[in-house]
């Protein structure tokens, strides 16, 4: 059955009613990303490629190459993921490096059951709530300060993750599949305006950091564009690990350097810089271990909707939105309808997730109330089918107990900010496994730390918790700081299924922004009768429960006075980069065995979609 069909047949009308909350101010997020909407494509790069025997698409076109050779080669989705996972470290250090973490959902096509691994870093145990708060303020250290220093730097996830992986799903050894990225970072690739970009806006923190300085800015400034760069750091740094395998960092000499770099930052004494000294020891990383938690699910429109568990809050809080909007009739011949629907609903969603989205190693996350039916119908008719509800909106209450219509309970919160870069890619093999992979350093150029001599940038993720304690007898923060924790994530890898097959695989980057980006394409293909290149390319609105709505330019000048006549505020996204929401990948199944890949298509310099056997 089509989506076009399923979706006929699930379509629901309830009534509604308005809300209003109390109105704040939008949270104005640092800039730390070029300012421009997208670059010329360079040559070998397509938005889609459409084939057999298995498709990936990435943002970047080296990345993409180490996927389709490992699938010709024999390998499976999951052997592809991480070695193109392990080129984008060497292309996209400043987004993707072993020095992060990340989350995978995957398809295994033999048990025909989807699972995840998370790969998420984990505080120090030495981290306390208030561990980001200045003692003589009491308030917390200026954000900038926090980013850049070792105090920002979560155990690294990516190895365990990897190695998790591949000997649950995997058939191909770590060293096998580093040897693309090896020779990459070896023989160089060609900087593009992004890369030049990127650099560019971290040069000034990354010149006080000696060992970044040597690596990302040669000869003292950002390499041009249309150069060679090269990392024979991070090969070397390869070569070690896939003799060693991962033991390496979680417990071993590769883990010392790691921690003497976190402990001990390496900063010009003429620079002036304050980067403070993280809380990070040898036995944090000799404890790490990545988690393999079940997906979240829920059914939409007679499609099954996986995604990954908290401590992401990417699958519950789409899941939650697709819940409400299953209440709601979408027509693709009224799109602005659906959009509004789209907006209120990811509002009230994004109130619960501020709410009770954390660790749930540490706290107590109600997981199966926020993705039932009933909290989805008791949220859902606090929309206003003519109006938009004031924001920020408070949060529900996920207790079992559901009424046909309850009015809203506690005080609305402010969005606390969210680390807006990661990078995300898809893969599939000729078996039908399918990869959707997610992975981070945080912000462009993570801390700004680069371990000596290794090649690569450490994470800031720890700068995702709240950093602020909330003030006595306010509602409890899910978010806070603590030993072992893990901070909230928004990635959201997500796969559909049909019949209990694969139909799509999607994901982005751009921090809290990444749940209303997937959100959107998914009403794009489902609702809004768009194929799957049209509902990655559209313009993007994002709304998470701040008084404004954030969009492109583009969606505002076709959406935003009729969204303004039903009472959005739409404005330009601030960014980072500014006017550019996400950086998405996917695929869609046509047929079985048929499978399309699609990357952007502009923005961010554009991504890179190909398969093994192109259809003729």
């Amino acid at each position: 059955m089509s989506f076009a069909a399923s979706a006929r047949r699930h379509l629901i009308a309830p009534a509604a009613l308005a809300v209003a909350a109390t109105l704040v101010a939008p949270v104005t997020a640092p800039v730390t990303a070029p300012a421009h909407a997208g670059h010329d494509r360079p040559p070998g790069k397509r938005a889609v490629a459409t084939g057999y025997g298995g498709a990936v698409a990435t943002v970047d076109l080296d990345a993409s190459r180490t996927a389709i050779e490992v699938l010709r080669n024999g390998g499976n989705a999951m052997d592809a993921a991480v070695a193109a996972g392990a080129t984008l470290g060497v292309t996209e250090p400043y987004v993707a490096a072993i020095g992060g973490g990340g989350y995978m959902t995957y398809y295994d096509a033999e048990r025909r059951k989807v699972y995840t691994v998370d790969g998420r870093e984990t505080a120090p145990r030495a981290m306390r709530a208030d561990s980001f708060v200045d003692p003589a303020t009491g308030k917390a250290i200026p954000f900038d300060q926090a980013v850049t220093s070792g105090l920002s730097v979560g155990v690294p996830g990516t190895l365990a993750q990897w190695d998790t992986a591949l000997r649950r799903f995997g058939t191909r050894d770590l060293g096998t599949l580093l040897r693309p990225a090896i020779r990459v970072a070896e023989r160089g690739f060609t900087v593009d305006q992004e890369f030049h970009d990127q650099t560019a806006v971290n040069a000034e923190r990354f010149a006080d950091i000696v060992p970044t300085r040597e690596l990302f800015l040669p000869g003292g400034k950002p390499p041009a564009v249309g150069s060679t760069f090269r990392n024979p750091d991070l090969a070397r740094t390869y070569r070690e690990l896939a003799r060693r395998g991962p033991g390496w960092l979680y417990g071993g000499g590769l883990g010392r350097e790691v921690v003497r770099t976190v402990r001990d930052p390496r900063v010009d004494p003429e620079a002036g810089r304050n980067v403070r000294p993280g809380l990070m020891k040898d036995g944090d990383l000799g404890a790490y271990r990545s988690r393999t938690p079940e997906p979240t699910r829920v059914s939409y429109r007679g499609l099954d909707v996986y995604g990954m568990p908290p401590s992401s809050s990417g699958g519950s809080t789409v899941g939650q939105v697709l819940n409400m909007l299953e209440n709601f009739e979408l027509d693709e011949k009224d799109p602005v309808q659906a959009l509004h629907y789209y907006l209120e609903a990811s509002k009230l969603a994004y109130a619960d997730r501020g709410r009770y989205v954390g660790d749930p190693d540490k706290v107590d996350v109600p997981l199966k109330e926020l993705l039932s039916k009933g909290f989805a119908r008791e949220r859902a008719c606090l929309i206003d089918p003519g109006r938009a509800a004031a924001a920020p909106v408070a949060p529900g209450s996920p207790d079992g107990d559901y009424d046909p219509c309850a009015p809203q309970r506690g005080a609305a919160e402010a969005l606390r900010y969210e680390g807006p870069q990661t990078t995300h890619l898809v893969v599939a093999d000729k078996w039908g496994n399918v990869v959707a992979y997610n992975v981070t350093i945080e912000q462009f150029g993570g801390s700004g730390l680069t371990v000596p001599g290794r090649g690569f940038l450490l994470n800031n993720e720890l700068t995702d918790f709240t950093v602020q304690p909330p003030a006595p007898g306010a509602a409890p923060d899910p978010n806070l700081p603590g030993p072992g924790k893990r901070p909230r994530s928004s990635m959201a890898p997500t796969l559909v299924l049909e019949d209990g097959r694969p139909k799509l695989a999607l994901g982005t980057p751009g921090g809290s922004t990444i749940i209303t980006t997937v959100l959107q394409i998914l009403l794009n293909r489902v609702d809004l009768g768009m194929d799957l290149p049209a509902a990655l390319a559209a313009p993007r609105a994002t709304q998470r429960n701040t008084p404004q709505v954030f969009a492109e330019q583009a969606f505002i000048d076709r959406y935003g006075a009729a969204l303004a006549g039903k009472g959005h505020d739409v404005a330009l996204f601030a960014g980072p980069p500014r006017g550019v929401i996400g950086a998405a990948t996917g695929l869609e199944f046509l047929r079985p065995g048929l499978v399309q890949a699609v990357a952007e298509p502009v923005r961010r310099g554009g991504g890179s979609a190909l398969v093994v056997r192109p259809r003729r």
